[in-house]
């Protein structure tokens, strides 16, 4: 069943949440538009979910629906043929797009296209803010009623048909739609935190259905998963974290790359019980000294949240460009992304080493040329919001002076982890000089 599509035109758009900026669109000959998705979607009932993934689903009733459709896209001439489709993030209590901003200089600088959709019901009809960033919110159609006042969303059982039907329509685009005149070779689920938990249940129980996408870039879900079965209302992402653990299913057909952060090992995510070993369509990297979220994703917000001192200023979306680099070889050409060692944790906790930053995982030279300690885990008694956002600790000179002779000392470790890391496939040879530049020689005085 194909949805149907209208532009908005009436009223201001009602963007994602976001703290960063990100690139120039206009300037990187970017169009960006936004449309009314239309349809009927179906849900499906779940008998049980075991922990080894694999769902067997019936599929149960049916239901209309009306969302919208974020489009950022290149010219014709430009285009890479893949098209990321990314399940939006409510966990805020609207809309956001969090592995856009972490990869959106990867997206433009290759000539991917990017659709966002609403695919929740919290993002549409509102909700509770699941990580305490205000209460109750208004969603689309009460916030901006001249522009989305004719959208409706029946319940999360359906988001999972949604994001199917977007998929079709990416696959095979009709003239004059969102896309344009593209024309998609790839079509690959991204998603985020809630987004990833709504897609190891799309992995799990909806791919062996549909076989809609190519292949899924899932970034820092927990142990547990999005039930199948909210019809009417929003799931309850603080009841997910406690579903399971469940792991990806092996037999999944096409690529799936899985990030975790650091953070996203203990508590509050808890995915370590959801760990598995790489197999022949799973390749998951767990990326060293990184939070589930950080100062790179929240941007201009980042100094305004109270978390009893700084949070993660780690550099993990150096990584995440280099995880979809991997990810989209791996599905044109079957190249497989480099292993990576897991995080070591021994009785539910990271064991760190010297300088206090863990051992094993995804590397980056902030971490293995370091002058602080960056740390997946919250204090233990942060308030809500900064449980995901870890922590940036200063370490005193007499450490800096026992590590470094002078900066450029550091300087040249720097480098010299930089390009390492390049050599190892973890990091992207465009992104050298950015990542050179963040080196934080300031920390040293002398």
């Amino acid at each position: 069943m194909r949805a149907t599509f209208t532009e908005f035109t009436e009223g201001t758009p009602f963007l994602p949440m976001a703290g960063r900026k990100g690139p120039d669109l206009t300037a990187a000959g970017y169009h960006r538009s936004e449309w009314e998705m239309r349809g009927d979607a179906v849900s499906y009932d779940a008998a049980e979910v075991p922990e080894d993934g694999r769902v067997e689903l019936n599929r149960a009733d049916e239901s209309a629906y009306a969302t919208r459709v974020l489009v950022r896209r290149p010219e014709a001439e430009d285009f890479s043929g893949v098209v990321l489709v990314e399940w939006l993030n409510v966990s805020g209590g609207q809309d956001a797009a969090p592995e856009y901003t972490y990869v959106a200089d990867e997206i433009l600088r290759r000539g991917h296209a990017w659709l966002g959709v609403s695919a929740q019901y919290i993002g549409v009809e509102g909700g509770d803010a699941a990580v305490g960033l205000g209460g109750l919110t208004d969603g689309l159609r009460r916030h901006t009623p001249e522009r989305y006042g004719d959208l409706h969303h029946p319940g999360d059982a359906y988001s999972y048909d949604i994001m199917t039907q977007l998929a079709e329509y990416a696959r095979v685009p009709e003239p004059g739609g969102p896309l344009g005149d593209l024309r998609p070779t790839t079509v690959i689920a991204v998603g985020e935190s809630q987004s990833a938990f709504a897609l190891t249940s799309y992995v799990n129980g909806v791919h062996p259905f549909t076989g809609a996408f190519d292949g899924y870039f899932l970034h820092s879900r927990g142990a547990g998963y999005l039930p199948y079965d909210d019809r009417g209302r929003g799931s309850d992402i603080s009841a997910s974290l406690f579903n399971g653990p469940v792991r990806l299913r092996e037999d999944v057909d096409v690529p799936v790359m899985l990030l975790q952060a650091e953070g996203d090992l203990t508590f509050p995510m808890g995915f370590a019980p959801a760990r598995q070993p790489d197999s022949a369509n799973i390749v998951t990297w767990e990326i060293a000294g990184s939070a589930h979220a950080d100062v790179f994703q929240l941007g201009e917000f980042a100094p305004f949240v109270d978390c009893g001192g700084p949070i993660n200023n780690g550099q993990q979306a150096f990584v995440l460009r280099a995880a979809l680099r991997h990810l989209l070889d791996w599905v044109a050409d079957g190249t497989r992304p480099p292993a990576a060692p897991p995080v070591e944790m021994i009785g539910g906790e990271v064991i760190t080493d010297a300088w206090g930053h863990a051992r094993g995982g995804v590397r980056t030279p902030a971490v293995d040329a370091p002058v602080e300690r960056l740390v997946g885990a919250p204090l233990p008694d942060a308030q809500p919001i900064c449980m995901l956002l870890g922590r940036t600790i200063e370490v005193s000179p007499t450490e800096l002076e026992a590590r470094w002779t002078d900066r450029g000392q550091y300087l040249d470790a720097y480098r010299e982890a930089t390009d390492r890391l390049i050599g190892e496939g973890f990091l992207l040879a465009e992104d050298r000089e950015e990542i050179l530049a963040d080196a934080r020689s300031e920390r040293i005085s002398w």
